[in-house]
């Protein structure tokens, strides 16, 4: 069973930073992809950053320039540095990994449940 584990979301001052740790567990093969989508209430999920396994990233124009997005490919973990947070930052943020579970052949979407990110003024 393949899991997906976020940390590290809580309360930051408008300006502030945090980072966010996503660690994926189980029978894990590979994973191609591994990222951050955030969901403000009222609106609908968003990618914020995703990183391949080859070094090519994606993320959304929003956060250019603030967020940065690492890899730890031999812990299975997907890092966000989130700097100069804004009020519109804040979000549940969720991991994704398009990951390959051993002894399958293909790659498939894991979600993690999760993690508030509260931005203060």
């Amino acid at each position: 069973q393949v899991q997906l584990v976020e940390s590290g979301g809580g309360l930051v001052h408008a300006g502030g930073s945090l980072r966010l740790t996503c660690a994926a567990s189980g029978s894990i093969f590979s994973i191609p992809a591994m990222g951050w989508y955030r969901q403000a209430p009222g609106k609908q999920r968003e990618l914020v950053a995703v990183l391949d396994s080859d070094g090519s990233r994606n993320s959304a124009d929003s956060v250019k320039g603030r967020f940065t997005i690492s890899r730890d490919n031999a812990k299975n973990t997907v890092y966000l540095q989130m700097s100069s947070l804004k009020l519109e930052d804040a979000a549940v943020y969720y991991c994704y990994a398009d990951l390959i579970v051993a002894g399958h052949p293909h790659a498939m979407g894991y979600w993690g449940k999760g993690t508030l990110v509260t931005v203060s003024s």
